[in-house]
């Protein structure tokens, strides 16, 4: 990992970043390194990482469903800070847990 010092990677906009899938820039108790992008080709998941992939691929395709109907959009009900689309996907891995 290289740090820089290097004001256009350094700004308090840029916390994460992705150089075209070559570099990641990251930023780790106020200082700023410049890393390779991670090779996640051989990396095989568990079943229960695809199990769990799976149950929050179906919460979003849920909460989305919610979002595109007007009428079951306006009467869900929203947990306090938050939005109907994060608070769908919460109720529906809560009651599916």
């Amino acid at each position: 990992m290289a740090r820089t010092k290097n004001v256009l990677l350094t700004g308090v906009k840029v916390s994460k970043a992705v150089l075209d899938k070559e570099f990641v820039i990251k930023t780790r108790m106020g200082k700023t390194f410049l890393t390779r992008y991670p090779d996640m080709s051989n990396v095989v998941p568990s079943a229960s990482q695809l199990e769990a992939k799976s149950k929050f691929a179906a919460a979003v395709e849920h909460a989305r469903e919610i979002i595109n109907d007007p009428v079951r959009k306006a009467n869900y009900k929203v947990h306090p800070g938050s939005t109907v689309y994060h608070s769908a996907i919460k109720d529906y891995l809560k009651k599916r847990s």
